[in-house]
């Protein structure tokens, strides 16, 4: 084995003087033996002499390719300041720019006029290899830019580092995949650089069946593992959802990853009100994946956990999209069939004055609901004005106010507007990292990250480590109970909403240990436990840790 080329094996200067003698490498490094601290130390210098975040994302990008230990190693000792390099909203921009930046391959490409050869290909990429994990993306809604064509592995990538660094799975039993169905974006398509197939976006019937032959692949081949499907455009994420959750372990982040996280850090909003899931008025500003996965991750706890019926529970939630408010009366033309459930009763707003554009706009739903939550994922910057906001402190003692938007340009308000606007009385977080907001009393209000991250990888290590046949909604709603009951709020109403950012790998333990509980207790696990108590030992000693393994020889060659 060429053990300097394989960045799974390979230990750069860490290599003991035994191991170069055995494998031949005594002339191919020099003299000195490091340690793993040194060689972090060392690639955290470099690091920092990259003047731009891009250059960061670049050289991480080279040290993956070439040593697994030591690239973990140094995010984890780094993670706040590395995961905004790795993943949003950096990875964006190198997304963006992926066929300029392009080197070499980092995942699993499967393209349209190549699938023929798909299950060959999906069979020479996962040799020998026990894959757990599968994380793909056709690209199409990427990080807030939309469409970006084969770039999209860059987020099937940077999503399975995020599994393995903070939810502990093994990145070698992990697969990125890009689906390329060609690309609608125009830039790209005159781009002759571009790398990918450089073709319309495919739809419809085709489409439906390259997508399927590929799942099917990896039913057949891997049954127990984890698909999750990433970054999927709004026609097709809910719909492809729905089509295979019951067939196979499959997870959308951008519906139920955004919508569990959500309901953790709502869950422990209404735990600093006293009040209950069931009790809230909901406006929903976004009626998207994320927005609609927002929404059902919401409805479908409040039924479970404070025992309502789904029409009374349906009936708590105001939905905005670009046609205003969404209701009755918009027709099929103008609703998503995935929205008719949430849709308005025409009868509720009559009188009720429209905006300029001849809709119920955000101002007129705020003035007229009175809601105690209101949730942002439209990427309408600045959506939440001064006087939506005051609007809504007016109906309630504490508004929740979530603007989640990414990246933070894109927010629908600052939290130190919305906090300054309601004198210190709002619950807020966000989807990107914000400072802290000063309250009346001279406090620091932590403002909360409402990221993905400090839940999905522990849902998705839950699933794994029970071999679920399924991700079900018990499972999401568990995970997102444990990482509620983590709240610092719920211990001082004055403090954040979720766990910090740096304390995500706990976060997600917890996470990963409540899910295997639940889905043992539950039957959806294929595992042969005595009780769901042994999940906290069975997920601890499963966790995979960023250590330089011995390699020695025996009579049979290396082991």
């Amino acid at each position: 084995m060429n053990f300097l080329n394989n960045p799974r094996f390979n230990k750069g200067t860490a290599f003991t003087a035994a191991e170069r003698n055995n494998f031949g490498l005594t002339g191919r490094l020099p003299f000195k033996i490091n340690t793993l601290d040194e060689q972090c130390e060392r690639a955290y210098m470099q690091l920092q002499g990259r003047d731009s975040a891009i250059r960061k994302n670049s050289f991480l990008q080279s040290l993956k390719s070439q040593n697994l230990v030591l690239y973990y190693t140094l995010l984890t000792r780094h993670l706040r300041e590395l995961i905004p390099i790795i993943y949003t909203p950096t990875e964006a921009e190198a997304i963006s720019d992926y066929s300029h930046l392009f080197r070499r391959s980092e995942g699993l490409y499967l393209t349209f006029p190549n699938q023929d050869s798909m299950e060959e290909d999906f069979l020479e990429q996962t040799k020998g290899k026990n894959i757990d994990l599968i994380v793909c993306s056709d690209s199409e809604a990427i990080l807030g830019i939309g469409d970006q064509g084969v770039g999209g592995i860059g987020i099937s990538s940077a999503k399975s580092v995020i599994y393995s660094l903070i939810g502990g799975i093994d990145p070698s039993q992990a697969l990125s995949v890009v689906l390329d169905v060609g690309t609608d974006n125009k830039d790209l398509l005159e781009d002759h650089l571009y790398v990918g197939w450089p073709h319309a976006r495919v739809r419809g019937e085709e489409y439906d069946k390259f997508v399927d032959k590929f799942v099917q692949l990896v039913r057949k081949h891997f049954p127990q593992s984890l698909l999750h499907f990433e970054d999927f455009g709004v026609t097709n994420a809910q719909r492809l959802l729905k089509r295979y959750r019951d067939s196979h372990t499959v997870f959308n982040d951008d519906i139920q990853g955004t919508g569990a996280v959500t309901l953790a850090c709502v869950m422990a909003a209404v735990g600093v009100t006293k009040s209950k899931l069931s009790e809230q008025r909901y406006i929903i500003y976004g009626a998207g994946s994320a927005g609609l996965g927002i929404t059902r991750q919401l409805r479908d706890a409040a039924i479970s956990i404070d025992s309502i019926s789904v029409e009374k529970a349906n009936t708590m939630f105001y939905l905005i999209d670009k046609h205003g408010l969404i209701k009755q009366s918009l027709g099929s033309a103008n609703i998503r069939e995935d929205l008719n459930e949430f849709a308005r009763p025409d009868d509720e707003w009559v009188g009720v004055k429209e905006n300029g554009a001849g809709e119920i706009g955000l101002l007129e739903t705020v003035k007229e609901v009175k809601p105690t939550v209101l949730i942002g994922c439209s990427t309408h910057a600045g959506g939440f004005t001064e006087e939506i906001v005051k609007a809504m402190a007016e109906g309630c003692e504490r508004p929740i106010i979530l603007p989640l938007s990414n990246p933070s340009r894109l927010v629908e308000v600052d939290p130190k507007d919305a906090n300054d606007w309601t004198h210190g009385k709002a619950l807020l977080a966000t989807g990107s990292p914000f400072p802290p907001a000063k309250m009346d009393n001279g406090k620091d209000y932590v403002i909360a990250e409402c990221n993905n991250a400090l839940i999905y990888p522990g849902l998705g290590f839950g699933a794994i480590i029970t071999k679920s046949r399924r991700m079900t909604d018990t499972m999401l709603i568990a995970g997102a109970q444990r990482l509620a009951s983590l709240s610092p709020a719920l211990k001082d109403p004055d403090d954040a909403l979720l766990p910090d950012f740096a304390d995500a790998p706990n976060v997600n333990f917890e996470v990963a240990v409540a899910v295997a509980e639940q889905a043992f207790e539950e039957g959806s696990a294929d595992v042969h436990w005595s009780s769901k108590d042994e999940a906290r030992e069975r997920v601890r000693k499963h966790l995979w840790r960023p250590l330089y393994g011995e390699y020695v020889y025996d009579k049979d060659g290396m082991v």
